[in-house]
């Protein structure tokens, strides 16, 4: 039976709600609203206590024009999805709290949706032929980790960084490059204007994919970041290197990131890669994993998918819905929570 699902997300600095309508198991957008806090450019990241006023702000208008874009009214949603965990504790308070009430006085279903999860759901929206098993490469400003998804709603962590992000290096490095806030976008831009080779940066943790081990498929960015810096203070003239820069340090993040995602496809023997979160909208880091694994598929969600929004929590959302999962009204937002449904063992890698 068909049914709308509307979502909330506000797990950081962008309000965002969707409705995506579910029929016969496949789930298709009907709108999508984000709304991006630009304010935190100037501060060159994220200031939780400005993050959740602003969410406290524009929460309401938000759903309404994403409710507006569908052309259906308030009382014609379904079930209600909005993210509980990872993020800053006060956005997901605004966005689980407004997402319960509505929940409630509407007498509708209300699920609970974990960040990450919604992130391996969101290529769904584009490609509703998309379905497990398949390797999932999740890098965002808070996350790099590699999962088996053998089963929706099944997950085995590979690895995960040990220390920084790839997303998180990628704006520190932009900060070093006088490129602003958020530097991904800014240093992918760059990177093309780049010499080839004229700085080299280490790979880091790179060789132990081909290595059994618990650090096989793990990250690390702290010292790449650290190279980046000491490169930057030894150069002679920024202005003339900062596209050099940016590119030897795009490639040894891109190295790094196609180098275990596809060891770890190769050793499952899956034929789907899917890539996730917001360094997925990085093109270049799209088309080097593609020349790396063919004819193994790459499946990608559009870049405004892949952001921060509230489609990707629908999807997820729909899906523990249909199989007949609520939560209560006693769920409380957390900053840091495990993927649900997480298979035993999952931090130790596997065996070749």
């Amino acid at each position: 039976m068909p049914a709308n699902i509307l979502g909330i997300e506000t797990s950081c600095d962008e309000t965002s709600a969707a409705i995506v309508n579910t029929d016969g198991g496949v789930a298709s957008l009907r709108s999508l609203v984000i709304l991006s806090q630009d304010v935190h450019a100037i501060f060159g990241g994220v200031v939780p206590e400005l993050a959740s006023r602003a969410h406290v702000r524009t929460i309401g208008p938000v759903v309404d024009r994403a409710l507006a874009e569908a052309g259906i009214a308030l009382e014609e949603v379904d079930g209600i999805a909005a993210t509980f965990a990872p993020g800053l504790v006060g956005a997901l308070l605004v966005g689980c709290m407004y997402g319960k009430a509505l929940a409630w006085r509407l007498d509708k279903p209300f699920i609970g949706v974990h960040h990450l999860e919604g992130h391996l759901f969101a290529p769904t929206l584009e490609d509703p032929t998309l379905a497990p098993p398949f390797v999932a490469l999740l890098v965002s400003g808070g996350h790099t980790m590699l999962l088996d998804v053998p089963a929706w709603g099944s997950y085995r962590l590979l690895g995960q960084t040990i220390d920084d992000a790839a997303g998180e290096a990628f704006d520190k490095v932009g900060k070093l490059l006088g490129l602003g806030y958020p530097g991904g976008p800014a240093i992918e831009r760059l990177a093309r204007e780049g010499t080839p080779g004229a700085f080299r940066f280490p790979r880091p943790m790179l060789r132990e994919a081909d290595r059994p081990g618990p650090q096989r498929y793990n990250f690390s960015f702290s010292g790449l970041k650290t190279s980046v810096l000491r490169a930057v203070q030894q150069t002679q003239d920024l202005e003339r290197d900062r596209a050099s820069l940016a590119r030897g340090f795009q490639e040894a993040v891109i190295d790094v990131l196609v180098g275990k995602a596809s060891e770890a496809a190769a050793m499952l023997g899956y034929e789907t890669i899917v890539i996730g979160g917001g360094v997925a909208a990085n093109r270049t880091l799209v088309e080097r994993m593609r020349e790396a694994v063919a004819p193994v598929r790459v499946a990608v969600a559009s870049p405004r998918l892949n952001t921060d929004n509230a489609a990707m929590i629908a999807a997820a959302g729909a899906w523990r819905l249909a199989r007949g999962e609520r939560s209560g009204w006693d769920l409380e937002p957390r900053d840091s929570l495990p993927l649900p449904g997480l298979l035993p063992d999952t931090t130790m890698g596997i065996p070749a």
